[in-house]
């Protein structure tokens, strides 16, 4: 088969488009061919040596996937050769074929595109479990969203306003805030103009601050948040997009009688996987009730994986970006 593979850390200029031996799923992994495969912005970080996971060399990046099943190892019941699957790991996913686990794999439903199956369980399956079981998100609270038009914030955008909250999206151009309007933001803020971040958002909540913060940002933005939420308010730590890894100041917290909440999904998926496939029961319900639709901004054949990833480190990126395998 045809896979991405990292044999030395770096950028994306490093990886190699190469044959690679065909997978064997072992007990309780799930072999799929894969059509598609997301791109997203722990696989930057993966190839980098960044990453908390470090896997041996050579190894193909990716953590999402949609295709077709083609074997099953013992101990695996719910699927079978031949269903449409989307899955999830933390690496391989930019091959011909992935072996994957079998808590990993969730049916297609019938009609979903198999571009947008692979733009849709890391997202939309991080952003249930930090919206509902983090930041147990209410009807009518006010969530704000970083870094909103990339592909795990315009998932927040979207869920979030089916949830019942007031989104107020933050992004860095006026075409990526439109984008978040047309996906149901109530209130847009530019953070590269005008006011602080901090400043802008007590405008929009009468200088109460946001009860919700969504933030795979981090950064300067995630100081600045302590600035703008809500007393009893919750800040979701999802990543560290812009590269600093900040630190949270105790007394601000003491203050706001707020919480600086961790969302750690890959973990939560191993330790929960009953209430993370009622999410994803949730999140497939929505979707055929026509609620939402994964944003896919660009597809990529597998060997332009190099181009998808400087496209997400550029932040060019709106919505989600895809690869094709042509299998």
């Amino acid at each position: 088969m045809k896979a991405i593979l990292c044999t030395q850390h770096g950028l994306p200029e490093s990886l190699e488009y190469a044959d690679a031996d065909d997978p064997t799923p072992g007990q309780g992994e799930v072999l799929i061919g894969v059509k598609a495969a997301g791109v997203n912005f722990p696989d930057t970080l993966i190839i980098q040596g960044k990453y908390q996971f470090k896997p041996d060399m050579p190894f193909s990046p990716g953590g999402e996937v949609a295709g077709e099943v083609l074997e099953v190892g013992e101990g695996v019941s719910h699927v079978k050769p031949g269903d449409r699957a989307m899955a999830l790991m933390t690496w391989g996913g930019y091959a011909e074929k992935a072996v994957v686990p079998g808590m990993g794999v969730v049916p297609m439903p019938p009609d979903m595109p198999f571009n947008e199956a692979a733009g849709f369980p890391l997202v939309y399956g991080t952003v249930i479990h930090a919206l509902k079981q983090r930041g147990r998100l209410q009807e009518g609270e006010t969530l704000l969203v970083l870094g909103a038009a990339g592909g795990v914030g315009l998932a927040a955008v979207q869920l979030g306003r089916l949830m019942g909250a007031r989104v107020i999206a933050a992004a860095s151009s006026q075409a990526k805030l439109d984008l978040c309007a047309e996906h149901g933001a109530n209130e847009l803020i530019n953070y590269t103009e005008g006011e602080p971040l901090k400043e802008q958002v007590k405008a929009l909540t009468d200088g109460n601050g946001a009860d919700v913060i969504f933030d795979p940002v981090g950064g300067d933005a995630f100081d600045q948040c302590l600035s703008c939420i809500n007393w009893d308010g919750r800040l979701l730590v999802v990543g560290f997009a812009s590269g600093r890894i900040p630190e949270a100041a105790a007394n601000r917290l003491l203050l706001k009688g707020c919480s600086v909440i961790g969302v750690f999904w890959g973990k939560f998926v191993q330790v929960d996987a009953r209430t993370n496939m009622a999410n994803f029961m949730q999140l497939i319900q929505w979707y055929n009730q026509g609620r939402f639709r994964p944003v896919i901004s660009r597809t990529y054949p597998l060997a332009r994986a190099a181009d998808a990833l400087n496209d997400m480190l550029a932040r060019k990126a709106t919505g989600k970006l895809v690869l094709e395998t042509g299998a």
